[in-house]
This record gives structure tokens, C-alpha cells and sequence, in this order.
């Protein structure tokens, strides 16, 4: 199996890193090429940065923001928020990004994914699936940062957006997001058994025990975001503890 990559994450509002708890209440987390910077130093394998209000408020990522933080960046950059067209994609790609996080637009209309891996390659398209717990062990999809729910089964559309062209599944947890209680595993091993693309774990963690358990449920990277920009664990501390659980890591 590939090595799981460990992935810090930039929820960003207004030019600022934002952390909240299942998407509310955000707080101020710093500045975000000051971040990247130091997870890159950390050892981090890939950054994944999000425009939590770009969707809400109708327009794009902010491409200024992109910009800077792959000015100090060296390794893969995901960038998220407000994607709605091959148009905001193609100009998230040349301020910077390497990999383009669409949510909310595919779901409305899942054909976009098809264009965008037409015009870019799959390896290029995350889908960005935020789940919400339903019953009977289902989870449905969440929109527009979290303000939306929908009756979409997740499995089944992490399912269909990989057939329409996703290369990479970037699955959060709306219930666990910031609460610190762990990744909701049972939705991970659902979401990875059901696709051939890399998941990503993200939604939960609050330390690396979270992390370890992330990678035995089927996920192919684990994304953090508070443990990290509250340095409660450095991402070279991550990394020796998922080694030590026998755990193959990027050096």
C-alpha cells in the first residue's frame, strides 16, 4: 500500500485561519502562509487549504491567499471554496494550486466533476464530501459549510462522484468536526470499501491514537486541523507515533 500522508488543514475566512466546532462558532487560528510555512518545515506530505465562506457568499477561493501561501510552499496544495466552474478552477490552478476540493457545485451539478477531470486529469479533482450522521448507520451530504443538508446518501455519492471523474475523496465528519472525539470510523470504512480512489480521514482528531485508528478504518491520508494550529502535537510528532504503530509514513 502507498504511504499514508499526514495533512494539515487551512479552514480560511477574510485572508485568516478559522477553526470552529461541526463548522460554527469560528475562532481566529492565525495567519495562513505563517502555517504553511511551518507545516511544511513540520514535515507535513500536502496542505489542504479551504474557503469556508467562499461558497456562502457566491465567489471563488481567494486567489490572493492561494498565492501567497504557494509562495512559501513546496508540497502539494489543495485548494477548496466556491469552485463552480472549469473557469474557477483553471484560476485556482494558476495562483497556485495543484488539486482542486469542489463540494456544494457537485452536488448540484455532479456533470461538473466529468468537465473538470476532462479538462485537468482525475488526479487533479478531490471531492470534498462533508457527512452528517443519518439512521440505520447512513450518513447524508452536507452543503454550503455545513448550512445545507441533504437527503444524498454519502456512500453512494462518494460512489458516484469518483465514476464521474474524482480522483481523491476528502471525507469530514459534520458530527465529529472540532469536537476532538475521533474520526467517525464507521463512516471511513463505509466511504474506503466502497471506492478505488484515496480517501482522506478528516473530522475529529485529537491526537495521534485518532490518526492511527484513521489508517486501520481504510484511509489513505488523515487530516488535522486544531492539533496542529493549537501546537498540542507537531506533525513530525504525528509521524513517529503512526512509524512506531508500524505504520508506513512519508519521510
Amino acid at each position: 500500500m502507498p504511504a499514508a500522508r499526514v495533512i494539515p488543514c487551512l479552514d480560511v475566512r477574510d485572508g485568516r485561519v478559522v477553526k470552529g466546532v461541526q463548522f460554527q462558532n469560528l475562532r481566529d487560528a492565525g495567519s495562513p502562509v505563517e502555517q504553511a510555512a511551518l507545516y511544511e518545515a513540520q514535515g507535513a506530505d500536502e496542505l489542504v487549504m479551504l474557503d469556508v465562506s467562499a461558497t456562502v457568499e457566491g465567489r471563488r477561493a481567494a486567489l490572493a491567499t492561494v498565492h501567497a501561501i504557494r509562495q512559501v510552499l513546496s508540497i502539494p496544495l489543495t485548494v477548496g471554496g466556491g469552485v463552480r466552474t472549469v473557469e474557477d478552477a483553471s484560476a485556482m490552478l494558476s495562483a497556485g494550486a495543484d488539486k482542486i476540493g469542489v463540494n456544494t457545485a457537485a452536488v448540484k451539478d455532479p456533470q461538473l466533476l466529468t468537465r473538470l477531470a476532462d479538462k485537468f486529469g482525475a488526479q487533479c479533482i478531490v471531492i470534498a464530501i462533508d457527512a452528517a450522521a443519518h439512521v440505520n448507520r447512513a450518513w447524508r451530504v452536507v452543503v454550503r459549510s455545513g448550512e445545507e443538508r441533504t437527503p444524498l446518501d454519502a456512500v453512494a455519492w462518494a460512489t458516484e462522484a469518483t465514476q464521474r471523474g474524482a480522483g481523491e475523496i476528502l471525507l469530514t465528519s459534520v458530527d465529529r468536526d472540532g469536537t476532538h472525539s475521533g474520526y467517525d470510523l464507521p463512516l471511513l470504512r463505509a466511504v474506503s470499501q466502497a471506492v478505488r480512489v484515496p480517501v482522506i480521514a478528516s473530522g475529529g482528531a485529537a491526537n495521534p491514537g485518532h490518526l492511527i485508528e484513521a489508517v486501520h478504518a481504510g484511509a489513505d491520508a488523515v487530516l488535522a486541523a486544531s492539533i496542529f494550529h493549537d501546537s498540542v502535537f507537531t506533525i513530525s510528532q504525528v509521524k513517529i507515533q503512526l512509524r512506531e504503530a508500524g505504520i508506513r509514513i512519508r519521510s
